[in-house]
C-alpha cells in the first residue's frame, strides 16, 4: 500500500476548507455528515455555503492566513483556481497541516475514498487513485447489500454496552454480541421491526442470559423482476444473500441468481406457462419442510410474487404450518415492459385505467373472460396470453375494441434477448409470428377514451 486507510477523529477539531464556491461546497457536504468544527476561507461564498454560515453550521474566514491552518486536524483546498490552489497548499504545508487539493493528486497528503455510510458503520473504499470508477461500483454493491437502518442497530448496542458489562457475564458477552448481529434482532431489525428488536435486546439483557440462538426457519416469496439484476429491489438483494436454499423457477435469469450467497442451495422448480417441472403441490410440500428444519428459504418468482405467480396457494400452505413467511415485491413485466418503450402505461385523456389479466387458467378452470373490465380508456395487460392472441383478439373485437386500437408486445423484457413490437389488435398475430414469439410476453391493449382533444393537448395529456 502507498497509502495507510484511518479514521481521523473530528470532535471538537478544526477541519478548513479553502474555497467558497461548488468544489468547496462538495467538500462541506462530505464534512457535514461528521461532527468537526468547519471553517471556511473565502471572501464571498456561493448561496449554499452562505447559507450554511448564516445557519452557523460552518465559520467564514475571510482571509487565508497559516494560522487558521495551524492547530487544524487537516485541510481541503477547493478553490477552482490552480493557482491559487497551489499557494493555499504551499501556506498549509508551511504549519505542517495534512492538505487535501482537488484534482491534484501530486499535492495530496489525505485522499477522500468513497464512502458507504451506516453511522457509526462507515466503510471506505479507495483505490490510491487508480481505478475511481472501479471504487464507485464497488460502493454501489456495498450500498446495495447493507440495509439503510444498519447504522443505527450498531448505535443502539453502543448504548446498550454498559448495561450488557453489567448483566451479562463476561464469558457470555460475546455470545450475546453474535446474537444481537446475526441472530434475530438483526433480521428483524432489517425487516423494519426495530421497536421489537430493541425490545428483545433489552428483555435478554435483563434477564443476564445469552439467548437460545437456534431459530426457526422462515420463507421470503421473492419476486426477481422481470430479467435485469439491476431492477431487482434492494430488499430482494438482501433476501438471497440471507438465503439457506433457494427454489426458482425457468425464467429467473442466471445473473439474478448470482446475487445469492455463494453457499446457499439452489433448487430449479422449473414452473413456466404451460409445463411444470415441479407441481404446485410439490413446491408447497418443499419450501415447508426446509423452513421446519430452521432454515431460510426463499422462492424467487420472476416479476412479482402476487401477480399471477401463485403466491396464494403457497401462503396459505406457509400460513397453515405456521411457518413465519414474507413477500418482497418485484417490478413486474408490465411496469418493465412499458419503461423499455419509453411511455406510460396511464395517460391523461388515453388511458385512466389499468387492468393486469391473463389469457390462461387452470387446467380445471374455466377460460378466464378478459374482456369483461375493457372499456374506452383503459389498458389492459395480458400476461400468459401469446397462446390466447386469436381468441383475446377476437373476444376485444366483438367486445367493442376498434382493430386498430394500439397494441404492445414486450418478449423477454430487460433479458439481452428483450424484442419490442408495435402493432394494431387487428395485426397482433401476425406480429407474433413475425417476432417468433410463442411465450414469455406481456401483451397491452389500450383502448383510448372517447374524447375529442387536439393532437397538442394529447401529446401534454391534458383531459
Amino acid at each position: 500500500m502507498k497509502s495507510f486507510p484511518m479514521f481521523i477523529k473530528t470532535t471538537d477539531r478544526k477541519v478548513v476548507v479553502v474555497g467558497g464556491g461548488e468544489q468547496a461546497a462538495q467538500k462541506t457536504r462530505l464534512l457535514l455528515k461528521t461532527d468537526a468544527l468547519i471553517h471556511i476561507v473565502a471572501p464571498e461564498l456561493d448561496d449554499e455555503l452562505q447559507n450554511l454560515a448564516d445557519a452557523g453550521c460552518i465559520t467564514q474566514v475571510p482571509e487565508l492566513t497559516a494560522e487558521i491552518f495551524a492547530d487544524a486536524a487537516m485541510a481541503f483546498i477547493a478553490t477552482g483556481c490552480p493557482p491559487l490552489d497551489v499557494s493555499a497548499h504551499a501556506v498549509a504545508k508551511s504549519v505542517n497541516c495534512p492538505v487535501n487539493v482537488v484534482d491534484r493528486p501530486e499535492l495530496c497528503d489525505l485522499t477522500t475514498p468513497a464512502l458507504v455510510d451506516r453511522d457509526p458503520i462507515v466503510i471506505a473504499i479507495g483505490s490510491e487513485g487508480t481505478s475511481p470508477v472501479l471504487t464507485r461500483e464497488i460502493k454501489t454493491r456495498l450500498e446495495t447489500q447493507l440495509p439503510q437502518n444498519l447504522g443505527a442497530l450498531a448505535a443502539l448496542a453502543g448504548r446498550l454496552r454498559v448495561s450488557v458489562a453489567r448483566r451479562i457475564a463476561q464469558e457470555d458477552r460475546r455470545p450475546f454480541w453474535a446474537w444481537v448481529f446475526k441472530g434475530e434482532p438483526r433480521k428483524m431489525w432489517e425487516q423494519g421491526k426495530e421497536r421489537d428488536a430493541s425490545a428483545m435486546i433489552k428483555d435478554a439483557i435483563a434477564s443476564g442470559a445469552v439467548p437460545d440462538t437456534t431459530t426457526g426457519g422462515r420463507v421470503s416469496l421473492v419476486g426477481a423482476g422481470p430479467g435485469a439484476r439491476d431492477l431487482m429491489t434492494l430488499r430482494a438483494v438482501q433476501r438471497l444473500q440471507e438465503a439457506d436454499v433457494i427454489y426458482y423457477d425457468r425464467l429467473v435469469d442466471e445473473e439474478v441468481l448470482e446475487l445469492a450467497r455463494r453457499d446457499a442451495e439452489r433448487v430449479f422448480v422449473g414452473k413456466h406457462v404451460g409445463a411444470h417441472a415441479w407441481p404446485q403441490d410439490q413446491i408447497n410440500r418443499v419450501i415447508v419442510a426446509e423452513a421446519k428444519k430452521g432454515r431460510a428459504v426463499v422462492r424467487l418468482k420472476s416479476g412479482d410474487p402476487g401477480i399471477f405467480g401463485r403466491a396464494g396457494e403457497e401462503l396459505d400452505a406457509l400460513n397453515g404450518a405456521g411457518i413465519p413467511v414474507d413477500i418482497v415485491p418485484g417490478v413486474t413485466a408490465a411496469s418493465a415492459g412499458a419503461a423499455a418503450f419509453g411511455q406510460p402505461l396511464t395517460e391523461r385523456g388515453v388511458s385512466d385505467t389499468l387492468v393486469i389479466t391473463t389469457g390462461r387458467a387452470r387446467d380445471d378452470a374455466p377460460t378466464p373472460d378478459a374482456t369483461r373490465m375493457i372499456a374506452p380508456g383503459t389498458t389492459a395487460a395480458y400476461y400468459m396470453s401469446v397462446g390466447e392472441a386469436a381468441r383475446i383478439c377476437a373476444d376485444l373485437t366483438a367486445h367493442g375494441v376498434p382493430a386498430d386500437a394500439l397494441v404492445k408486445v414486450a418478449m423477454d423484457v430487460s433479458k439481452a434477448s428483450e424484442k419490442l413490437a408495435t402493432c394494431t389488435l387487428g395485426t397482433l398475430e401476425a406480429t407474433l409470428a413475425d417476432m417468433n414469439c410463442t411465450g414469455c410476453a406481456v401483451i397491452t391493449v389500450t383502448w383510448p377514451q372517447a374524447l375529442d382533444i387536439s393532437p397538442s393537448q394529447h401529446h401534454q395529456g391534458v383531459a
